[in-house]
């Protein structure tokens, strides 16, 4: 999304969610390519997730197609005093902020969907995509008062879903299934109970 530029002598312009916008000589960023960069970002995001949660994280050493382990330990769960799940982040600017609809599209490599739809399984899988802007400049904004990042992370469980194309499939992404501290607080209940994510 472009941001609306000032107008000369009037109010600085606003980004959507976001405060004023200054406007300055763009930093010299590092050369990192880009999907690198989405990746750390992501990262950045499920980190502060977990934080607010109460969860720890953990990485796979060798990375076998998971990204990260999530443990939530609570005395409420009647499956063992702590619970793990497994996710996978996709990170993509592809997507408008603010999908229309109730669920936008996303393509997965078959192989990588086998993976993730494996049903039963001991340890439950999430699927977490997050939509950024394309620019760099527009990722983080950070005051006094708030760190924010854009846009927004999504989550689905993908157990059971059929592989459809000869190569990649597309799932669709609830856009109800914000992934935020209470949704993973939620999902860790359901686990912690013996359920689903």
């Amino acid at each position: 999304m472009a941001l609306a530029q000032p107008d000369p002598g009037g109010p600085p312009a606003r980004a959507e969610g976001f405060g004023p916008v200054e406007r300055r000589n763009a930093p010299l960023r590092g050369s990192l390519a880009t999907t690198a960069c989405m990746e750390t970002l992501q990262v950045g995001y499920l980190h502060a997730v977990a934080a607010a949660a109460g969860c720890s994280l953990s990485q796979p050493f060798p990375d076998n197609g998971i990204d990260w382990h999530v443990s939530h330990g609570a005395a409420a769960h009647t499956v063992d005093d702590e619970v793990t799940i497994k996710v996978q982040l996709k990170c993509t600017y592809q997507i408008p902020p603010h999908p229309a609809g109730g669920a936008f599209s996303f393509t997965l490599d078959n192989a990588h969907l086998v993976k993730l739809a494996r049903t039963p399984v001991s340890v439950h899988k999430i699927l977490v995509v997050m939509i950024v802007p394309r620019s760099q400049d527009e990722w983080l904004s950070a005051g006094p008062g708030s760190l924010d990042l854009r846009h927004c992370c999504y989550w689905t469980n993908l157990a059971g879903h059929a592989v459809t194309g000869r190569y990649r499939t597309t799932v669709r992404i609830p856009t109800s299934r914000i992934f935020d501290d209470r949704a993973l607080c939620d999902i860790m209940a359901r686990v912690g109970a013996g359920g689903r994510p």
